[in-house]
C-alpha cells in the first residue's frame, strides 16, 4: 500500500468517525505486542475503539467482533468492515 493510500484511509476514517490519524497510530502501536488470543485484551481493544469513535456498541455486536478477531476472521478491506459494523 502506498503513502497516498494510507492517507486516503486515514482521511476516510477521520471523516466517518472523527478519530485522528495520531489516535489510529497510537492504537496500532499498542496492538503490535498485544496477545489477540486473549479475550480480555481483544474486548478491551474493541471497547477502546468504540469509545474513540463515540459510537455505542451493543453487547451482541461486541461479542461478534471479539469472536471474529480471535478467530482471525476479520474483513480485510475497509468497505467490508464498514458494512459489518452497520449491521
Amino acid at each position: 500500500m502506498n503513502k497516498d493510500s494510507h492517507k486516503d484511509i486515514f482521511d476516510h476514517i477521520q471523516r466517518q468517525s472523527d478519530i485522528s490519524p495520531t489516535e489510529i497510530m497510537q492504537v496500532a502501536q499498542s496492538v503490535q505486542n498485544m496477545d489477540l488470543s486473549n479475550e480480555k485484551n481483544v474486548r478491551d481493544l474493541v471497547e477502546r475503539l468504540a469509545k474513540m469513535a463515540g459510537k455505542p456498541l451493543p453487547e451482541e455486536k461486541e461479542d461478534q467482533i471479539v469472536e471474529m478477531i480471535m478467530n482471525q476472521n476479520m474483513p480485510l478491506n475497509l468497505e467490508a468492515l464498514q458494512n459489518m459494523m452497520k449491521k
